[in-house]
C-alpha cells in the first residue's frame, strides 16, 4: 500500500534532517570550488569540507536505504522528501566533479569524501598567499573538527578536571575512577597530539607555525579556546601538567625505580587502590601484568613502593612488622629474572637499608642517616638475588643494639 505524501516526512525520521544539512553544505561546496578565486574560498572554510567528507559514508547509507524503501513502498515522485533526495543526489554529483575537476588527474579518487580531503592536502601544500600571518596560517592547519584535535581536547578535559584543584600533599589528587580516566586518556594525547604536530610539519614547510606554537603551548590558557590552534595550546598545556604531576608522585611512591612512559598509565589506578583502600588493606593490592610490563617488572614496582611507603613516614595505625616483611620477600620473588638500571638501583637501596639498619619494631624512617650504626660487616656487598637482600635486611633490622 502507498503511503501519504503527508506522512513521508514522518517515515523519514532523522534522516530527513541529515539530507537537508546535507543539502545546503553541498550547495556551499559548489558555491567555493565553482568560484575563480577557490582556493581562498576552501582555505577560509576547511571545517565545512571536512564535516561534508566525515559525514559523507552516513549519508550514502541514508540516501540507498531510503531509494529500497521508496521503490518497495511506491513512493509518488512528487512528494517533498522524493524531491529532497532527487535534490541531494545532484549536489553530490555537482560537488564531486568539481572537486574532480580542481584536482590533479592522476590524483582523482573515486569517492566524494575521498575527493575532498585530499583536495585539502592540495589547498595546505599550495601554501599561504603572500602576507598571510602565522596564526591566520595556523587556523588553515588547524579546522576544529579535525579527530585528532577532539580526541586530545578530550583527554584535555580530564586532566584540567583533575590537576587545577588544590592538590593535597600527602594523598593522590585523583580516585580510583578518575585514575581510570587517566589511564585511558594519556595515550589518547600522546597520539592525537602527536599526530597534530605531524600535519603541521608536513603541510607547514618554512616551520614557522609549529615553532610559533610550540614557544607558546607551556603557557597557562587566559580565555576559553575556540580556534583550531588555541584547542591545540589548550590541550598540549594540559597534557605537560599532567605529566609533570604525574612524574612527581611517580618518583615520590616508587623510587628508585623510574616507569617508562608506555607503563604510567597502567600504574595510575594500582596506586590509587593501593592508597584509597581501607587501613590494612591497602597494601594488598596485587599489579597484575599487562602489555606494558612483565610480571618480574610488576614485581620489582610492588618492592619499589613497599620500600618507598615505609621510608616516607611512619605507618599509621595497626602495623605488623612481619607482614611487611613479608610483602617485601614476596615482591622480591616476583622481581626475580629482571634486570637493568632499576634492579641495580633498588639493590643499592637494599643495601643502603642494610648499612644504616634500624632497630627493632621501628619501622620509621627506615633510610634516615641519624639512625645509622656501622655494622660489623657490609652484609649485601656481594649479593645480587633481590629476595636474599630483603632477607639480609630483615635480619639487619632484627639484630639488637
Amino acid at each position: 500500500m502507498a503511503t501519504h505524501p503527508d506522512n513521508l516526512r514522518a517515515r523519514l525520521e532523522d534522516r530527513a534532517d541529515l539530507l537537508e544539512a546535507t543539502r545546503l553544505r553541498y550547495r556551499a561546496l559548489r558555491g567555493m570550488l565553482d568560484a575563480f578565486f577557490w582556493k581562498d574560498r576552501v582555505r577560509a572554510h576547511f571545517e565545512l569540507l571536512r564535516e561534508v567528507a566525515q559525514v559523507q559514508p552516513e549519508v550514502e547509507v541514508a540516501l540507498a536505504a531510503l531509494k529500497r524503501r521508496a521503490t518497495a513502498e511506491g513512493w509518488p515522485h512528487h512528494a517533498a522528501p522524493m524531491k529532497l533526495m532527487a535534490e541531494v543526489e545532484r549536489l553530490r554529483e555537482a560537488v564531486l566533479h568539481l572537486a574532480l575537476k580542481r584536482l590533479p588527474e592522476a590524483e582523482r579518487p573515486e569517492t566524494l569524501g575521498e575527493a575532498l580531503l585530499k583536495l585539502e592536502e592540495v589547498v595546505l601544500e599550495a601554501g599561504p598567499l603572500l602576507g598571510r600571518r602565522t596564526w591566520a596560517r595556523a587556523v588553515e592547519l588547524l579546522p576544529r573538527n579535525l579527530p585528532e584535535l577532539r580526541a586530545a581536547c578530550a583527554a584535555a578535559e580530564v586532566f584540567e578536571r583533575v590537576f587545577k584543584r588544590p592538590a593535597p600533599e600527602v594523598v593522590l589528587p585523583f580516585s580510583v575512577s578518575e585514575a581510570d580516566e587517566l589511564r585511558r586518556a594519556l595515550p589518547l594525547a600522546e597520539s592525537a597530539l602527536a599526530a597534530l604536530w605531524r600535519r603541521l610539519e608536513h603541510f607547514d614547510t618554512s616551520g614557522r607555525v609549529k615553532e610559533f606554537l610550540e614557544r607558546r603551548a607551556p603557557r597557562a590558557p587566559l580565555q576559553v579556546p575556540r580556534s583550531g590552534p588555541e584547542l591545540l595550546l589548550h590541550a598540549a598545556f594540559w597534557h605537560g601538567v599532567a605529566r609533570a604531576r604525574l612524574r612527581a608522585l611517580l618518583e615520590t611512591r616508587l623510587a628508585p625505580v623510574v616507569p617508562r612512559e608506555a607503563e604510567v598509565p597502567e600504574l595510575l589506578v594500582w596506586l590509587a587502590v593501593r592508597e584509597g583502600a581501607a587501613p590494612g588493606e591497602a597494601r594488598e593490592a596485587r599489579l597484575e601484568a599487562c602489555e606494558a610490563f612483565s610480571d618480574a617488572r610488576a614485581g620489582l614496582f610492588e618492592l619499589a613502593a613497599e620500600l618507598a611507603a615505609l621510608s616516607r613516614e611512619r605507618p599509621s595505625g595497626a602495623w605488623n612488622e612481619e607482614t611487611a616483611w613479608a610483602r617485601l620477600w614476596s615482591a622480591a620473588q616476583r622481581a626475580r629474572g629482571e634486570e637493568g638500571p632499576d634492579v641495580e638501583r633498588l639493590r643499592d637501596a637494599l643495601r643502603l637499608f642494610i648499612l644504616l639498619r634500624g632497630q627493632e619494631q621501628t619501622p620509621a624512617r627506615l633510610f634516615s642517616p641519624a639512625r645509622a650504626r656501622p655494622p660489623a660487616a657490609d652484609v649485601g656487598a656481594d649479593v645480587k638475588d633481590l629476595a636474599a637482600l630483603v632477607h639480609a635486611a630483615r635480619a639487619s633490622a632484627s639484630r639488637r643494639t
